[in-house]
């Protein structure tokens, strides 16, 4: 997704699961780099509707303070239902942001468990936002965004059980990635986040990891979009075509793969 975006540029996944305060997290981290003189873009994707694909596209009415601001770029959208929490094209829109001389750019996603860890690297650093009482189990997610994340935030971290929480999550076994505690409507913690988001990034950069992860984020994109363009047609042979096909759906599946791509007819 991020493939022809620039080194100077920065891309931020923001992620966890919903009323963690990510929204505000993102829009506090937006005033402080503002402050540092930086453009800033915002692609935050909210949850669509499984009827008519429509969103209430709330992150625009919790990021008022920046809708004046010509040096923040916001653009919200619906995640139409796909896994991962990110829309189709969300990978556009970095692009532009990029061209347009957003050098940090953040990725707010919809929350997320463990299921959907298709786009997780779709950044070049993710950052997990998790708060106290929204009944998370720490351990179920230790095999999926615990482990994914570059850096964890603990939000609202002013309510009780946050250190707890933290407690929990450093004695998970096996090494645990950067932790920080913020309380987003305040501002407290942000500056340090900050700093430990450039830290990651600088490691990142000094590394072959962060070519990696936009390579296999251009493989994401463009599987997304192979799948996109395949899955009409695919469908219009299902419609009209379907009863020419064998009753078991495999083996449907492998002659609808031969038509469309004949030499690959025999694949498992």
């Amino acid at each position: 997704m991020v493939g022809s975006v620039g080194d100077e540029t920065l891309v931020i996944r923001v992620t966890g699961p919903p009323g963690a305060g990510k929204s505000t997290l993102v829009s506090r981290l937006v005033h402080n780099w503002r402050e540092k003189k930086k453009r800033v873009g915002v692609v935050a994707v909210d949850p669509s509707s499984p009827f008519t694909g429509g969103s209430v596209l709330g992150d625009r009415v919790r990021m008022m303070e920046h809708a004046l601001d010509s040096e923040v770029i916001i653009r919200s959208m619906s995640s139409r239902g796909r896994l991962g929490g990110l829309s189709a094209a969300a990978g556009g829109a970095v692009r532009i942001m990029a061209a347009a001389g957003c050098r940090r750019i953040i990725l707010e996603t919809v929350g997320v468990g463990q299921s959907e860890m298709d786009v997780t690297r779709l950044a070049d650093v993710t950052i997990l936002v998790l708060a106290p009482g929204l009944g998370d189990d720490v351990q179920a997610m230790k095999a999926g965004l615990v482990e994914a994340a570059d850096l964890l935030v603990i939000n609202k971290a002013d309510r009780d059980g946050a250190h707890t929480l933290a407690r929990q999550i450093e004695s998970l076994p096996g090494p645990c990635c950067p932790l920080e505690l913020t309380v987003a409507t305040t501002g407290e913690g942000v500056d340090t986040l900050l700093e430990k988001i450039e830290s990651v990034a600088l490691s990142l950069a000094s590394s072959s990891e962060k070519k990696k992860r936009r390579r296999q984020a251009w493989s994401t994109e463009t599987r997304a979009h192979f799948a996109d363009l395949l899955l009409p047609h695919l469908q219009n042979m299902l419609d009209n075509e379907g009863h020419t096909l064998p009753a078991e759906p495999r083996a449907a599946a492998r002659e609808l793969l031969s038509r469309f791509f004949g030499k690959y007819s025999t694949m498992k």
